[in-house]
Order: C-alpha cells, then structure tokens, then sequence
C-alpha cells in the first residue's frame, strides 16, 4: 500500500515562515491551494503574508509561489494557434502620464511580435491602461477566447484585461494583502506579477521598473531590488525576462488621464508633438522587447523600431486593433468626436518666474483622481474626460505664458483644486536643474 502524502496544517506553516524557515515547495503549494478553493481561512492567509513580509522569502521559494500561483487557474497556449511569431509582452510597475503600453503593442506587432497584452486598472494615483482603453468607445477589454486569438494572429496584437481563471489565486492573495498592509512585500509582488504573465503564455517579458515620486518603489534601490528579483523568478520559472529601470520623478509624456493620455498616444503614433522623455522609453522598451523575443538583436532593434513608427505602420496596427475589438474605426482620423473631453480648462501659473526643479508626481496623480480621473476605492466610476496637459518637464521655464500645467475640468469648483493640489507639488529653481535619463539601467539574468 503506497504511503499517504504527509499532511500539512497552515498554522505550521504559517510559524515555520514566521521563525525564518525555508519553505519547501510542497508546503508553498498546499497554501496556494487553500488559497485558491478557500480551504484555508482569510485570517490565516493573511498571518502567511504577514510572515513573509518580515521574513522575505528566497529566490527557490520564489519561483514556488509563482509557479503555485500560475497553476491555479487557467494557463493560454498559443502554440494552437499557429501563430508564427514570438509571444512577447511588458509589464510596468506603474506610474503616471504612463500611457506607454498602448504605444509599444502596436510598434511591437509592425515589428513581427505577437503581443497579447493583459493590462489593469488604475491603482491608487498611477493610472490604468485598461481605464485609458475604456474612454474608447465600443472598444472590448474583455474579449471571448476567439476574438482574442483572431485579434492577435491577424493584427498581432491585442491589450485586455485579465481573466477570472487566469491566476485566481492571485486575486484573492492580493484582496487580503490590500487590508493588511502587506502590499509591499518584493516576493509577493513578484509571485503576483509574474503569476499572470507566466499564465499568458508569454514567450518573453520585459519589465519597466518605475522609481521616483509618482513611482510604487520611490527609492532607486529599492526599485532594483524588485527588478532584480522578477528578473531572477522569471527566469528561474522558465520566462525570458529582462528590466529597465526608468525615471518617474516627472509625469511621462504631456498628459495625464484618460481619455486626453489615449489622444496623446494617437499623436505620438501619428508623429505629431511627440515628447522626447516619452519617446525615449518607448524605443528603449520596444527595443528591449524585441532582442528578448528574438526579433532582432542590439544593433538593429533601434531602427526596426523607429521604422514602424516612421513608415506609419504602427499607427496602423493601433487602428486596426481598436476597430478589431469593437473600436471606432476612425479613432486615428477623428479622436475630437470619439474622446471628448470636459469642457473647464484652467492654467496652473506659478507664483514667480523660475524653473521647474521638482515635481512630487504622486500628488499630480492624485489630482487627476480628484477631478475624477481615477477611483479612490474599486467600485469608483470613472470620469474619462478629465485630466491635465500641458504638462511641464523638470527644468521648464515657467512663467505667466508658460504654465505647469493646464488643467481640463467638470467645474470651476475642481479646477480650482486641483490647481492647489499641483502648486504645492511643485517646487522652482535658479538655475534649472540637472537633467537625469528617462531610463537609469538595464538589468537582464546575466547581470544578477
């Protein structure tokens, strides 16, 4: 008669993890699964959290968490669909202006990837990719299975959202730790992130690592950290990925909001009043993601990025990929009809002349939720046509005809605001700064 697995309870597990023990991967994957069919009670997942959040856990342990996380649900396999590209994907850690997802898609499918980009909502004061999409009229975040497949073999690219059964544990795991303050812990932001691209069926990732004000990581270092770990896990799982650590000490781009961050991508896609710091993220992103997938290697990924947007062909696949999932196929032609925006518009003026020196960006975020541009909790609705532009770089000269921002607004009442909020952010200099790069580093597995 075969012997019967050993038994496992929570609470042991629980105080093994809480004395600084190294869980084996059998016990992660017990928990996981209490996780998963709630065999295991909120409280007791929560005191697992709160153990790892003080004890952290090792690369190995890593790796088991995400691997546990990513069979708890459904896993895509797009070998079925014949696809013949490379499967690649990005992933940013948050910020806000950060509207780079909805550039780098399209760029990526003219360059011969597929990229099925499972994107989320905002979260605090960083923008979501999926809100900027919803100020999309008739575009479908939530596509069935085979317009999903069809969307991304014809165009070769298509950002949704996340599916119920693609890592449900994570669902859960990351509900509980919202309430006990264990959203910080690197292993379980780790296991989160890479637990849905792992389900995605990606053959490639790149991850865009935020420091600075607007940033989740604010410090440098703390921000490698988490890239240093994801780059590690990932790879350990068996997913080529690779980092950049970029700059977002300013807003990224001119704008932030919904549906004003959609027309900004339109005009950068199109060529028209590109910002160069977003520029620069976008094709070292782009770049990175196709030397990682294989597409093209260090020399001549550059170009065949500055190609796509070029020739046009990127903004074609963005157009195409809207009207795909239920878009309006004249987006590109008449964004003023399909994204309106509210109609207050308010320069923000700085008390003196000066240059602008810092910019605490987290309150610029907030101040677009304010307008009601973002949730302060879940069930929040959205006002997609509210936000800033204008928006001034580090070391703008500012004056009466060179505001700090402009600020687009429902009322007098929330432009005025939002106007207090974005004066106490920011701080004037003599002489202007100095100018760091948008992107600090790259990190790929052979640097750990």
């Amino acid at each position: 008669m075969a012997n019967k697995p050993a038994e496992f309870f929570p609470q042991e597990i629980i105080r093994r993890k809480r004395d600084g023990a190294t869980l084996s991967e059998a016990e992660i994957m017990f928990m996981v699964r209490g996780l998963t069919d709630s065999s295991i009670s909120e409280g007791q997942i929560a005191a697992f959290a709160m153990a790892i959040f003080f004890q952290g856990m090792s690369m190995e342990e890593r790796v088991a968490l995400t691997r546990a996380m990513v069979q708890s649900g459904h896993v895509m396999d797009w070998t079925k669909a014949d696809l013949g590209r490379p499967v690649v994907d990005k992933h940013s850690t948050g910020g806000v202006g950060d509207k780079v997802s909805l550039m780098l898609a399209p760029i990526v499918a003219a360059c011969g990837g597929a990229v099925p980009m499972i994107s989320g909502r905002g979260l605090g004061h960083t923008g979501g990719t999926l809100d900027k999409l919803d100020s999309v009229p008739g575009y479908n975040t939530a596509p069935d299975p085979d317009l999903l497949t069809k969307t991304v073999k014809n165009i070769g690219c298509a950002i949704i959202g996340q599916t119920d059964d693609l890592a449900p544990a994570d669902k859960r795991f990351y509900a509980i730790r919202d309430v006990t303050a264990t959203v910080e812990s690197i292993p379980l932001i780790t296991a989160s992130i890479l637990s849905k691209k792992l389900a995605a069926g990606l053959d490639a990732l790149v991850m865009d690592v935020k420091f600075g004000s607007g940033a989740f990581k604010e410090d440098f270092d703390e921000a490698t950290e988490l890239a240093r770990s994801i780059v590690a896990v990932a790879n350990g799982a068996g997913l080529r990925t690779s980092a950049l650590l970029t700059d977002m000490n300013e807003v990224l781009g001119r704008t932030a909001g919904n549906a004003i961050e959609v027309r900004e991508t339109i005009d950068f896609l199109m060529g028209r009043n590109v910002d160069q710091r977003l520029l620069d993220v976008v094709l070292a992103l782009a770049a990175e993601m196709l030397i990682i997938a294989g597409i093209a290697d260090e020399a001549t990924a550059p170009h065949a990025v500055k190609g796509a947007l070029g020739s046009g062909t990127a903004a074609e696949k963005f157009a195409q990929m809207i009207a795909a999932l239920g878009g309006p196929k004249d987006l590109m032609t008449n964004m003023e009809a399909h994204l309106p925006l509210a109609p207050i518009r308010r320069d923000v003026i700085a008390p003196k002349r000066g240059y602008l020196g810092t910019m605490n960006v987290r309150e610029i975020g907030v101040a677009v939720m304010d307008l009601g541009g973002g949730r302060h909790k879940a069930s929040d609705n959205i006002d997609y046509g509210v936000g800033l532009t204008n928006i001034a770089g580090l070391g703008a000269k500012l004056g009466p005809r060179n505001p700090i921002a402009t600020i687009i607004a429902r009322s007098e009442a929330d432009a005025a605001r939002a106007e207090k909020r974005i004066l106490n952010a920011a701080t004037l200099t003599e002489p202007p700064p100095a100018a760091f790069p948008a992107v600090r580093t790259r990190l790929t597995r052979e640097d750990l």
